[in-house]
């Protein structure tokens, strides 16, 4: 049986790090085990937050990745501020009151002259690049994965011009992401976003979400079929892990201002004043870019001499910490617009055999996924005195030698799972 092609046009593929890189990456190590024929689209020159060269041994052989140029204005704007471009292009933004005039300015630059992002410069050579290549090798079925959000452009001019169906993949929402409001968008921007994200909801054949939030929001913009389909986890080579010696508290990932919880930490003051045991054996783990907002509410609760500040590590290694550290913390911004969002990192959580302490504001996606799978606890923002006697319980776990989860019904997120719902549905295109 002839392999059905896929055109996959994406911005983020290894050696891109962080989590925005894995979706795909998996995605297309098992399509050819579905009849599929994977052709990866990626940039040849693209201004990457974070690097992970360890990511590249795992592009399968089986895929074609094609290559363009593209030009983007972070790679101008770093003139300026190299910091503060890197920061900003991974969407770690300083709180509003913190900001100065040139992280005002660069906000305002990125979200009213680039819209709908800084990436969109790459979509017509992309247009014109891939019009050929399509037409040359008889492809009809194309994806575009989003964010960047200007990714959905190029699918909806080649859907114009040409005989393909389309698939809009959205691993976070447009408009209501977390950060669109810190963009200081003109009422005009803000008009042009939105106007944007119907044309490309409209248009699309097909619409891919990752959580049942999302779907119901886009379902209000657009009568075309939605499917969900979530993030996962994929089988890891990693060498069996020691586990902490210390209580470790550990959260793997960007940890963004808006995710700082004020709670969390004066749960720990408290624990720390009351329970004896518990100053000899916390330690509060961060891997990853942490932002300065949530180093202050740790120096301000007089918490850094329990602090372990790792920085970024390659995903094999945090694949490691995962599953030695003795409680992994997973924590989303207190939003109504965040209630959508899972992030990739909880399906790596659930089968690290370490207990999730999830944090998010109430009604959040991921909150079933953590009571439904038994692989932690979930809290909003409200659960203080529930926060503080969970995290006591694990504690006294830890003491005896026997604190670990106890996960079930995992092997519906697994990445080879979630790839057999993708093929087909576009088998039937």
């Amino acid at each position: 049986m002839e392999q059905k092609k896929l055109l996959i046009i994406t911005y983020y593929f290894p050696p891109a790090g962080g989590p925005g890189v894995q979706r795909w990456l998996k995605f297309v190590k098992y399509l050819p085990e579905f009849d599929v024929q994977p052709i990866v689209y990626v940039p040849e020159n693209p201004t990457y937050p974070i690097v992970d060269e360890g990511l590249v041994s795992e592009i399968s052989d089986k895929v074609i990745v094609l290559k363009n140029k593209i030009w983007e204005p972070y790679q101008l704007a770093s003139i300026f501020s190299k910091n503060k471009t890197k920061k900003i292009s991974s969407g770690i933004f300083p709180q509003k009151k913190k900001q100065t005039f040139l992280d005002k300015t660069f906000l305002w630059v990125r979200g009213n002259l680039f819209i709908p992002d800084a990436r969109v410069f790459w979509v017509k050579p992309s247009v014109s690049y891939l019009e050929k290549y399509i037409k040359e090798n008889n492809i009809n079925t194309i994806v575009t994965s989003g964010p960047p959000h200007s990714l959905h452009l190029i699918g909806l001019e080649l859907q114009q011009k040409l005989n393909v169906k389309w698939f809009a993949d959205f691993r976070d929402p447009w408009t209501t992401i977390g950060y669109h409001k810190a963009l200081r968008l003109s009422s005009y921007a803000e008009k042009k976003h939105k106007n944007l994200e119907h044309k490309v909801l409209n248009s699309a054949d097909e619409i891919i979400v990752t959580s049942k939030t999302t779907k119901t929001e886009f379902e209000a913009i657009t009568d075309k079929p939605i499917t969900v389909i979530t993030n996962g986890y994929d089988v890891e080579t990693v060498e069996k892990q020691t586990l902490d010696k210390k209580f470790t508290l550990a959260h793997i990932g960007s940890f963004l201002s808006d995710r700082n919880p004020p709670f969390l930490w004066e749960v720990l003051v408290e624990l720390l004043q009351e329970v004896p045991e518990f100053k000899s054996h916390l330690e509060i783990k961060l891997i990853g870019a942490v932002s300065q907002e949530v180093l202050d509410a740790i120096k301000e609760h007089k918490l850094n001499e329990y602090l372990n500040l790792v920085g970024y590590v390659s995903h094999k290694e945090a694949v490691a910490h995962q599953r030695k550290s003795q409680v992994l913390l997973l924590i989303e911004i207190n939003s109504e617009d965040t209630k959508s969002i899972i992030p990739g990192k909880l399906f790596e959580y659930m089968v690290s055999n370490r207990p999730i302490i999830a944090i998010g504001p109430q009604g959040s996606d991921f909150a079933d996924i953590v009571t439904q799978t038994n692989t932690g606890v979930f809290f909003d923002y409200s659960e203080k005195a529930k926060l503080k006697s969970v995290i006591l319980d694990f504690f006294n776990q830890f003491l005896e030698g026997k604190l670990q989860s106890h996960g079930i019904g995992l092997q519906q997120y697994s990445r080879k799972n979630l790839t057999k719902q993708l093929a087909q549905l576009i088998s039937k295109s």
